[in-house]
C-alpha cells in the first residue's frame, strides 16, 4: 500500500476499510461504464458510512454525486472516499470538485490521481482551493487494477489489449483437423463470457471468423447486460461473408481492411458493418499498431482478443498484448493438432518470447494463468 498526504493530513484507522468499500463499489461497473473509468465513492461522518455510490454507465452521474445524494446534508463536514481523483472539468455531466464543495465535504481521499489530461491533479488543486484537505495513493495499486485500459489509454492513447487463450497440456487448441468445441469444461467457458462482458470490444481475424463463423457476444446468464462488446474483425481483403452471425448481433462490428479492397466493403456496409480502411503493413496485410491507434481513437479501453494462431503470432511477435488468460485443459489433443502462435523463424532460446506469470487458479476442471510481458 502506499499513501502520500498533505502535511496537515491525519490517517485514520478506518481509511483503508473505507477505501476498499468504494473500490468494491466501483467493481459493480465493470460491464458498463466504457469508455468512462469505473469509480466508487463513500461519504463517512464521524465514523459511520452516511452515502455510498458508484458511476454506472457514461453520460449518467458520477460516484461522487450519487455518493453525495444518498448522504444529503450528513455529508456536511464528513470525508469522501473516492477511487479516482474527482473531474473538474464539464464533461457530459457537471465537475465532481464543485459537488463535492457545494455539499460541505471537510476532506476528501483519492486512491489514485486521474490520468486524464484534462483532470490529473487539477481536481485534488481545485479541492485544495477550497480548503479541502486531499490526499492520494490510499489502495492505489488495487484502484489502478480496476481501469487497466483507461489508464492505458489516457496515457499512450492506446487501449490495454489482452489474449484469451484456450489450449491442452501439450500446448494445442484444436485437433488437426481444426476441431476445438470443447477444450475446455463448462466453468472456464463461462468465465470467458464474463471477460468478454468487461471488454470494450472483441478483437479476431478473418481467418477465425471463417472458420467458426463465431457470435463474439457475451452471454451471462446471472449478469444484465445493456452492453455488448464491439466486434473487430481484422479483415484485410474484406472476405467476411455479408450472412455472418456477428453481423446479426446487437451492437457494433467493426471490419478493418485495406482500402484498395474498398470494392469489396460496400456490400458488408450495407449489411450493417462498420467499416474502416487502414495502411498496409510490411506483409500486405492490414498494420496492426495502425489498428490499435484507430481502437485507442474510437474510445476502446479494453480489447479482449479471440484469435487465431496467426493474428496471435504477429500480436506477440510485435509485443502488442498487454496480458495473455490461457485457459490450461487436462486433455492432449497430439503433437499435429494446432499451437497457440504461428512465429516462423524461431530457431534459437535466445529468439524466444518470455512472459511473467501473474495469477494461477482452477477453474472448474481446468486451470487459469494470467501472463504479462517481462
Amino acid at each position: 500500500m502506499t499513501f502520500s498526504s498533505m502535511p496537515d493530513m491525519k490517517i485514520t484507522p478506518g481509511d483503508a476499510q473505507f477505501m476498499a468499500q468504494a473500490i468494491r463499489l466501483a467493481e459493480r461497473g465493470f460491464n458498463t461504464t466504457s469508455p468512462n473509468p469505473r469509480v466508487g465513492c463513500v461519504i463517512v461522518r464521524d465514523g459511520k458510512v452516511v452515502g455510498e455510490g458508484w458511476h454506472e454507465r457514461a453520460g449518467q452521474p458520477h460516484a461522487e454525486v450519487l455518493a453525495l445524494q444518498a448522504a444529503g446534508e450528513l455529508a456536511r463536514g464528513g470525508t469522501a472516499y473516492v477511487s479516482l481523483e474527482p473531474c473538474c472539468h464539464q464533461g457530459k455531466t457537471p465537475p465532481c470538485t464543485q459537488a463535492l464543495i457545494h455539499a460541505g465535504v471537510s476532506r476528501v481521499v483519492a486512491a489514485m490521481t486521474d490520468p486524464n489530461p484534462l483532470v490529473s491533479g487539477k481536481g485534488l488543486s481545485c479541492l485544495q482551493s477550497a480548503d479541502i484537505k486531499t490526499s492520494v495513493g490510499l489502495l492505489e495499486a488495487e484502484a489502478k487494477a480496476l481501469n487497466p485500459g483507461f489508464v492505458k489509454r489516457m496515457t499512450t492513447g492506446r487501449p490495454w489489449f489482452f489474449s484469451k487463450l484456450a489450449m491442452s497440456l501439450d500446448g494445442r487448441t484444436a485437433m488437426a483437423s481444426g476441431e476445438s468445441r470443447w477444450i475446455t469444461g463448462p466453468e472456464a467457458r463461462h468465465d470467458v463470457h464474463r471477460l468478454r462482458a468487461r471488454s470494450c470490444a472483441i478483437l479476431t481475424g478473418i481467418g477465425t471468423v471463417l472458420a467458426d463463423d463465431p457470435f463474439l457476444t457475451a452471454r451471462v446468464a446471472d449478469t444484465n447486460l445493456e452492453r455488448q462488446p464491439a466486434r473487430v474483425v481484422v479483415d484485410s481483403r474484406f472476405r467476411l461473408p455479408p450472412t455472418a452471425k456477428l453481423l446479426t448481433q446487437p451492437g457494433r462490428t467493426l471490419l478493418l481492411g485495406l482500402e484498395a479492397e474498398a470494392a469489396k466493403a460496400q456490400a458488408l456496409q450495407e449489411a450493417g458493418a462498420e467499416i474502416h480502411f487502414l495502411p498496409a503493413g510490411l506483409d500486405g496485410r492490414v498494420d496492426l499498431n495502425a489498428a490499435i491507434e484507430l481502437l485507442g481513437e474510437l474510445q476502446f479501453n479494453e480489447v479482449m482478443v479471440e484469435a487465431g494462431a496467426t493474428l496471435n503470432g504477429e500480436l506477440l511477435r510485435d509485443g502488442l498484448v498487454d496480458e495473455y488468460v490461457v485457459y490450461l485443459a487436462p486433455c492432449v489433443l497430439g503433437d499435429e493438432g494446432r499451437g497457440l502462435f504461428h512465429l516462423p523463424g524461431l530457431e534459437l532460446m535466445a529468439d524466444r518470447f518470455e512472459l511473467a506469470i501473474k495469477d494461477v487458479r482452477s477453474v472448474g476442471k481446468d486451470i487459469r494463468i494470467t501472463l504479462r510481458k517481462v
